[in-house]
């Protein structure tokens, strides 16, 4: 059965006119629900972290400044969110679920988290809407636990995982590999272990050329025994932030190649949503519900 972490406090209120579609994170549950893809039983509410576990990936005094809410307006401003104890929460909930996403898809192939692919999120810093960077701190989890020895990160967001890169610079064991548009934000990049920046305007079949030559490679060479995948949506030509060009149905079969691949070499994959900005929400939530119905058919 496929799990999906996932609770209210991922819809995070924020102030009116706040440019983040935080609404997408109770639509794509409930428009999964609505279409019987998925039952309540799908849905698993995600716990609190230990500090310690968080304090592994993340320096530990830009930790304590986010608990204490002591980051300075200017590093508030970098996060893209008015900082206050329920987000902070948010942010836990939503690593915490990462990490048990990455036990069910132990036992199950694949499992998801309805948020997450918090990518921008450095060791000692939050921009981008990201504050804590899910897929990194499961990453150091499974390492640290022994239950995981080779690792690749997936990042098909249009913005470069800039956090991921820089957290795991010196982590032999984690491969980053993030596909992303070349003139887009973050403007200063970090170095991902495969940076592959893309032309504006790239659209579905360049993309899906691209990417079909590369990831078979990389797992090939480096055979994971764990994926992260992060699946953004800001690959849409609708998206107002992306500058790429992809069809709704070259986005699905960007997802559908990803599961396949991880099938074909007995990878488990844990899967976080990542961005999308479409100017209407029913594109953003109709392209994520679709990754989670390409891996409902391949699946189960």
């Amino acid at each position: 059965m496929l799990k999906i972490a996932y609770d209210p406090i991922y819809a995070h209120p924020l102030p009116e006119g706040h440019r983040f579609p935080m609404l997408k994170y109770e639509l794509i549950p409930g428009q999964l629900l609505y279409e019987g893809v998925i039952g309540r039983n799908n849905l698993f509410s995600p716990g609190l972290l230990e500090e310690n576990i968080i304090t592994r990936t993340h320096d530990e005094n830009y930790w304590h400044q986010l608990r204490d809410l002591t980051l300075s307006p200017k590093e508030q401003r970098r996060t893209g969110f008015p900082l206050s104890a329920q987000l902070v929460e948010r942010e836990i909930r939503i690593a915490k679920g990462t990490i048990d996403g990455c036990r069910y898809a132990f036992d199950d192939g694949v499992a998801f988290n309805v948020a997450g692919g918090t990518h921008h999120a450095g060791s000692n810093w939050g921009e981008g809407f990201c504050l804590l960077n899910d897929q990194a701190i499961a990453a150091n989890y499974l390492l640290d636990n022994k239950l995981s020895k080779s690792i690749l990160i997936i990042d098909l967001d249009v913005h470069q995982g800039n956090g991921t890169a820089e957290i795991f610079e010196n982590e032999s064991r984690v491969f980053t590999f993030s596909m992303h548009g070349a003139n887009n934000f973050p403007y200063r990049k970090e170095q991902s272990d495969l940076d592959i920046p893309l032309k504006d305007g790239v659209s579905d079949g360049e993309f899906l050329d691209i990417l079909k030559t590369t990831l078979p490679r990389l797992i090939e060479q480096h055979k994971p025994d764990f994926i992260f995948y992060l699946s953004g949506v800001d690959i849409l030509a609708t998206d107002k932030l992306g500058k790429l060009a992809l069809s709704k149905e070259g986005c699905k079969a960007r997802d559908q190649f990803v599961f396949e691949q991880c099938i074909k070499q007995n990878v488990p994959v844990q899967v976080s949503m990542g961005g999308g900005y479409s100017p209407q929400i029913k594109d953003i939530v109709e392209a994520h519900c679709n990754t989670f119905k390409a891996a409902i058919d391949l699946y189960f």
